[in-house]
């Protein structure tokens, strides 16, 4: 399962600094629908890691 740099943002803004979807969206600089499908699709990852056993790897994106 890889988790990119703006999956990692998006899950540390939300889940570990406690903010809502609109603050997280300003600060990452996208629009809060878009910040809402990443954290989805970020979250759904990472539950599917850990129900099925799976390794998480974190990559960084190439600029």
């Amino acid at each position: 399962m890889l988790i990119n740099d703006d999956e990692m943002e998006a899950l540390r803004l939300s889940d570990f600094e406690g903010l809502y979807q609109q603050e997280c969206a300003d600060t990452m600089g996208i629009s809060r629908t878009t910040f809402s499908r990443l954290i989805e699709n970020t979250r759904k990852k990472i539950a599917d890691a850990l129900l099925h056993n799976k390794a998480i790897s974190i990559t960084k994106q190439r600029q």
